[in-house]
């Protein structure tokens, strides 16, 4: 569970990433899950933009999303949810030192 200063923390490195996931009308399929887990491997931080075609609420989809990856929400912004999940191998972002 990240708290309040590691949140901020990774909400500041995501500005700087491109939104390269999304999530069209299909919304969650297997492959989907499997693309956005390998991103969460590579880059432990990553945007994920819901088309309008998606009818699911963004919170809601961002629950599904953290429960499917076993991923943490780090903030949700309109249609734009920013995920993390810390490679266990080669940390990227050491969250650790904020607790």
């Amino acid at each position: 569970m990240l708290n309040k200063e590691q949140k901020a923390f990774l909400r500041k490195e995501a500005l700087s990433l491109d939104v390269s996931y999304q999530i069209g009308k299909n919304e969650l399929t297997d492959t989907v899950v499997e693309m956005l887990s390998n991103a969460l491997v590579s880059h432990e931080l990553i945007r994920v933009k819901l088309l309008k075609s998606v009818d699911t609420p963004a919170r809601e989809m961002a629950l599904l999303l953290s429960e499917r990856l076993g991923c943490e929400v780090v903030d949700i912004r309109g249609r734009v949810i920013i995920l993390f999940r810390q490679n266990r191998k080669k940390p990227i972002y050491k969250i650790s030192k904020l607790s």
